[in-house]
C-alpha cells in the first residue's frame, strides 16, 4: 500500500539498509574540509543554487543518503517542503513504490558516471487534502553527481506535452517570482531595467512602472556605481557572480543587498542582459558593523580600542621605515582618577573619561590617533613629527588641559596626567616594544611626582626590568617561604616594660641578602601582589599573637602595616579575617591595623568601608607617621582611630629647640583629650625618651630601645622582662 512520504531520522554513521538500498557511509571531517579546493567548490556551488532558484523544473540536492538537502522553489512548490529547511526528508520516499528498484539503480548509474544521467519514473506528491490520494504523476528526473563528490543534483521534469509543459512553466513561474520572497531584477544590455518583481519594488520603496527603463545606476550611490562599472564587462563575459550593493530608497534611506547575477545570451551568444537576485541584508549588515565597531573601539569613549590602535601603531610604523618619517607614542595615564571613581561612584568617573577623550582628541591633529587601551590609560599617535618642539607643545597642552577642572552633572573633580613618550625609530622599530618604552616613560613621570611627561631611555628600561624581575621572585619567595616577620618592639614609656610589638616584613632574598620593605613593596603595589603578600602577612601575625599572648600575658598586641591599595581592594579578601581571629582564640584589639595619613584623607567609598569592616572585626587602628601629613586631630575622632604615632620627623626635633618639644607636647595633649594612645617612633637617644615620658606619652618606639628582632630574638627579649 502506498503511503505519503514521512520525516525521516538524520543518517547516523552506522551503515544500515533503509528501503533496502544501503546508505552511503562518509566520516563527518576528512583532511580536505577546510582545503582551498573546497571553499572554492562551496563558493561555485552557493552560486549554482543561486541561479537554479529561479528556474521553471524543479531542482533538488541530494546526500550521499539520499537525503534532500536544497530544492529551489519549483521542487518546494511541488513536494510541499519548507525550501529554507527541507527537514530530513528522502527523496527516494517520493518515488512510486513500482519504480523505486529503477531509482536505485539510476541512482548508482550517475554516482560512478561522470555525464548526467536521466530516468523516466513516477513520483507520489502529498495529498492536497487529509484522507485524499493522488495517483503517480509521470516524470523525468536527470541526475549527476556534484563536483566535489559530496553530493547529488537532480532535475525533474513533469513528463507531459511540450506546450502544455510550456504553459504549466510559465504560469509557474509568474506565481513564483510575484510570490517570491527575494527581489528579482532583469536588466538588458544596455543596463536598462526592463522586469521587477513586487519584492524589488517593495525593496526600494518604488512602483513597478517608476523602475522600468531606468538604469541601474539611477538606483545606486556612487560607491554602488563604481562597483556596479567594473562588473558589467564582467557579466559580459559571461561570469556569475555575487556582490553587496549599496542602494538609495525612494526616501533617501540606505538598501544594502547582495545580487547573484547571471548572464543572458541568445542562441548565437550574443549578450542579451542579466538577470539577478537581490537578497536585503541591511539588518545583517548593520549587525556586522555593530559587531566590527565592539571589536575596535572604546563602547565608552567612542576612540579606538587597543586592537584598533596596535593595528594603526603597526601601520605608521611601516609607512614612517617607507618614507624615512619619524612618529612619536604617547602613553597617558591620569592621576588620581580612581580617587574620583570611589568618592563620586563610577558613572561620574565614566562622565570624566569621556571628557578626558575629547580634550585630548581636540590637542592634536586630525590625523593624529587617539586611542584608550583601557581603565585611565589612553594613547596617542603623533605621525610625520619632525622636531622635537611640536612634540612638546603637544604635550605641554596636554598635561595643562588634563589638569583643569571636570565638571561632572553639579559635582567637580580634578585629576592630571603622566605622560610617557617614545619616539620611533630612536627608541624602538618593532610597535609593541615601542609601547612597552613608552609605558615606562609614563612610570617614570609619575615617580617625579604626576602631572608631567618624560622621555623613555635607556635608564628606564633598566629600571623597568629590575621591576619585573622583582615581582617574578617575589611571587616564588611566596612560594618558597622566602618573607619572615621581624618584630620591633613597643616599650611602655612608665615603666618600660613591653607589651606590644610592630610586625615588620622582611625579605630573605637567596642572591641579595635580607631586604626591607623599602627594597621591594612599591613594586608589589604596582603589580597587586601586595593583596597577596598582606593576606601571608596577617596570618603569620596572628600565629605569633596567640602563642606570646599565652607566654606573656593575654594583652599582648602586635601592630601590621597596610598600605592604601589594601584600603582600596574588594571587601571579600578580608572576609575570612574575622573567623580566623576567632579560630586562633584572639580577643579584639590583639592585632592593630597600621595606616598612614593619606588613607584617612581619601573620602572613597572603598576605604571608608574598609574601616568600618577591619573595626568589626575587633581589630584596632593605629594612625602611623602622624605629623607628616594633613590630617587633623577632628579627623582622627570621625575615623575612630585607637592609636596615634608620631612620626620620627617630629621626635627628632626633640631637644634641638623649644618649638618641636612644644608641637610633640601639642599632639599629645589633644590626642589623649580624644582617647587615643599615643605611641612616639624613632626614638634614638635616652634624651627624646625623657622628654617624651615627661610630655605624657604613652609608648615609644625606636632603635634606643631596639631594632626588629625575628620571632626568636623577640621571644628572647620578652622571656627576660621581669614577672610582674
Amino acid at each position: 500500500m502506498d503511503t505519503p512520504p514521512q520525516a525521516v531520522p538524520a543518517p547516523d554513521s552506522s551503515p544500515r539498509v533503509h528501503d533496502g538500498v544501503p546508505r552511503h557511509v562518509a566520516p563527518l571531517l576528512d583532511d580536505g574540509v577546510f582545503s582551498p579546493e573546497r571553499m572554492k567548490a562551496e563558493r561555485e556551488q552557493a552560486y549554482f543554487n543561486d541561479l537554479y532558484l529561479l528556474a521553471p523544473v524543479a531542482y533538488f540536492v541530494l546526500g550521499l543518503d539520499g537525503v534532500i538537502l536544497q530544492v529551489n522553489l519549483v521542487a518546494a512548490e511541488l513536494f510541499g517542503l519548507a525550501r529554507g529547511h527541507p527537514g530530513h526528508v528522502l527523496f527516494r520516499s517520493y518515488v512510486h513504490e513500482a519504480f523505486r528498484h529503477d531509482y536505485d539503480q539510476f541512482v548508482q548509474r550517475v554516482l560512478n558516471s561522470s555525464e548526467p544521467e536521466r530516468i523516466q519514473l513516477q513520483v507520489q506528491l502529498p495529498p492536497p487534502r487529509p484522507g485524499a490520494r493522488e495517483a503517480g504523476l509521470p516524470v523525468s528526473l536527470l541526475g549527476s553527481a556534484d563536483p566535489n563528490g559530496q553530493a547529488l543534483r537532480l532535475v525533474l521534469e513533469q513528463a507531459e506535452g511540450k506546450l502544455a509543459a510550456l504553459e504549466r512553466s510559465e504560469e509557474r513561474f509568474r506565481r513564483i517570482v510575484h510570490s517570491a520572497e527575494e527581489g528579482i531584477w532583469e536588466i538588458d544590455a544596455q543596463a536598462l531595467t526592463s522586469f521587477v518583481n513586487p519584492k524589488m519594488a517593495q525593496m526600494l520603496d518604488c512602483q513597478i512602472e517608476d523602475m522600468l527603463g531606468q538604469p541601474l545606476a539611477a538606483f545606486m550611490d556612487e560607491e554602488g556605481r563604481a562597483i556596479m562599472e567594473r562588473n558589467i564587462a564582467r557579466r559580459q563575459d559571461g561570469i556569475v557572480e555575487r556582490h553587496e550593493f549599496k542602494f538609495l530608497r525612494r526616501d533617501g534611506s540606505t538598501l544594502w543587498a547582495t545580487l547573484a547575477t547571471n548572464p543572458i545570451f541568445d542562441s548565437s551568444g550574443t549578450y542579451l542582459g542579466a538577470l539577478a537576485l537581490v537578497s536585503d541584508i541591511t539588518a545583517q549588515r548593520a549587525a556586522s558593523e555593530r559587531i566590527w565597531r565592539q571589536a575596535n573601539f572604546d563602547q565608552l569613549t567612542g576612540l579606538p580600542n587597543r586592537h584598533m590602535f596596535l593595528d594603526r601603531l603597526q601601520h605608521e610604523a611601516v609607512h614612517a621605515k617607507r618614507e624615512g618619517a619619524c612618529l612619536a607614542l604617547l602613553f597617558i595615564d591620569l592621576d588620581h582618577f580612581k580617587q574620583v571613581n570611589d568618592r563620586l561612584g563610577h558613572e561620574k568617573g565614566d562622565m570624566l573619561l569621556r571628557q578626558a577623550a575629547r580634550r585630548i582628541s581636540e590637542r592634536v591633529r586630525a590625523t593624529d590617533t587617539v586611542a584608550r587601551l583601557g581603565g585611565d590609560e589612553f594613547t596617542v599617535i603623533l605621525a610625520g613629527v619632525g622636531q622635537l618642539g611640536g612634540i612638546e607643545r603637544v604635550l605641554q597642552e596636554l598635561t595643562a588641559a588634563l589638569a583643569l577642572p571636570f565638571m561632572l552633572d553639579g559635582d567637580t573633580a580634578q585629576v592630571s596626567a603622566s605622560v610617557g613618550v617614545a619616539l620611533y625609530p630612536a627608541d624602538a622599530e618593532a610597535p609593541d616594544t615601542l609601547l612597552r618604552h613608552a609605558d615606562q616613560a609614563m612610570y617614570a613621570a609619575k615617580s617625579a611626582g604626576r602631572n608631567g611627561y618624560s622621555y623613555f631611555t635607556p635608564a628606564l628600561q633598566q629600571a623597568a626590568e629590575l621591576r619585573r624581575s622583582t615581582v617574578r621572585e617575589m611571587r616564588l619567595a611566596l612560594a618558597q617561604d622566602q618573607f619572615e616577620m621581624h618584630y620591633q618592639p613597643i616599650i611602655r614609656l612608665s615603666d618600660g616594660s613591653i607589651e606590644r610589638a610592630e610586625a615588620l616584613l622582611r625579605w630573605r632574598h637567596p642572591l641579595r641578602g635580607l631586604l626591607v620593605p623599602a627594597d621591594f613593596i612599591a613594586f608589589a603595589e604596582a603589580n597587586g601582589l601586595i593583596i597577596d603578600i598582606g593576606e601571608w602577612v596577617f596570618r603569620q601575625v596572628v600565629r605569633q599573637a596567640r602563642l606570646w599572648q599565652d607566654e606573656h600575658g593575654a594583652g599582648f598586641q602586635i601592630s601590621i602595616n597596610k598600605s592604601a591599595m589594601e584600603f582600596r581592594c574588594d571587601a571579600a579578601l578580608y572576609q575570612d579575617w574575622g573567623g580566623h581571629l576567632a579560630r586562633q582564640g584572639l580577643a579584639p584589639g590583639a592585632i592593630v591595623i597600621e595606616t598612614r595619613e593619606a588613607v584617612l584623607l581619601d573620602e572613597g567609598r572603598q576605604v571608608v568601608d574598609r574601616l568600618r569592616q577591619f573595626r568589626a572585626m575587633g581589630l584596632a587602628l593605629a594612625l602611623d607617621d602622624f605629623g607628616s601629613g594633613q590630617v587633623s586631630l577632628a579627623c582622627l575622632k570621625t575615623a575612630d582611630i585607637d592609636f596615634l604615632k608620631i612620626g620620627r620627623s617630629l621626635v627628632g626635633e626633640l631637644g634641638r629647640d623649644g618649638a618641636g618639644q612644644g608641637l610633640c607636647e601639642a599632639i599629645i595633649a589633644l590626642a589623649q583629650r580624644l582617647g587615643l594612645k599615643v605611641v612616639a617612633e624613632g626614638v634614638e637617644t635616652a634624651s627624646q625618651r625623657d622628654l617624651l615620658r615627661a610630655a605624657g606619652c604613652d609608648y615609644a618606639q625606636g632603635y634606643f630601645f631596639s631594632r626588629a628582632l625575628p620571632a626568636g630574638q623577640m621571644d628572647r627579649l620578652l622571656a627576660s622582662q621581669p614577672t610582674a
